[in-house]
């Protein structure tokens, strides 16, 4: 047992959540009672509810009462917006999801993504693109790198049948995100997945995340014509 009573509320809250990113307390699981974490770090019992009262606010744990508390199946940490899983997304709008994984390769990244990254060395890292469907029609358009030192685990995912936006939701919480919304004009290639006409005006949604200082994904997502992004502050 731990015995340094200097333990403040985020040094716990730091603790429960390295835990949550090694897994050692995975998606869905039951965390410990309270008073048996502040047992095992040798702290007080009120500075484990504070550090719990963060991770719940930060989306990573369900605190219920009577009922404990849970690592959320799928964690977020909150930023603007939450990350949505596309499938759900999609099928909350009472629509059919579908799937298609276009390329999956390691490669050199390029300049854009290192910056996105704040990297100066070149690196092989994860790309991935990607075609999330709606009833059978293009939704969005996914161009991500993933950083495959800080998430070794996905080049053991089949990425033809789960999506690596789904897949880093569930598995990968993060400690950090920067968003962006920008408008852009559909290329050719653009036009040819989404289905629209060239030179249309598009919704492009890019995120990176980190743990700590360590990258985890950078994605672009361009969306359909027409595409409604939705959030509660």
């Amino acid at each position: 047992m731990n015995r340094d009573l200097r333990l403040s509320w985020t040094d716990v809250r730091d603790r429960i959540q390295a835990r949550i990113f090694d897994r050692t307390y995975a998606p869905g699981d039951k965390l410990p009672k309270d008073d048996e974490i502040a047992e095992d770090f040798g702290c007080a019992r009120s500075t484990v509810q504070r550090a719990m009262q963060d991770l719940s606010q930060s989306g990573i744990v369900e605190r219920r009462r009577k009922g404990g508390t849970t690592v959320r199946a799928d964690p977020v940490t909150r930023a603007t917006v939450d990350i949505p899983i596309t499938r759900r997304e999609v099928e909350e709008r009472g629509c059919k999801y579908d799937y298609q994984l276009i390329r999956r390769e390691m490669e050199i990244a390029p300049k854009s993504v290192l910056a996105r990254f704040g990297m100066k060395v070149p690196i092989s890292l994860l790309h991935i693109e990607a075609l999330h469907l709606a009833d059978n029609r293009p939704y969005i358009l996914e161009d991500r790198w993933v950083c495959t030192t800080t998430v070794p685990e996905i080049m053991n995912v089949d990425l033809a049948q789960k999506s690596a936006n789904e897949w880093l939701v569930r598995n990968k919480p993060f400690s950090r995100c920067d968003m962006s919304f920008y408008a852009t004009k559909a290329s050719h290639d653009v036009a040819a997945q989404l289905d629209t006409e060239l030179g249309d005006a598009l919704l492009v949604i890019e995120r990176t995340t980190w743990i700590g200082s360590e990258p985890i994904t950078t994605v672009q997502a361009v969306t359909s014509p027409g595409y409604q992004l939705f959030t509660q502050g």
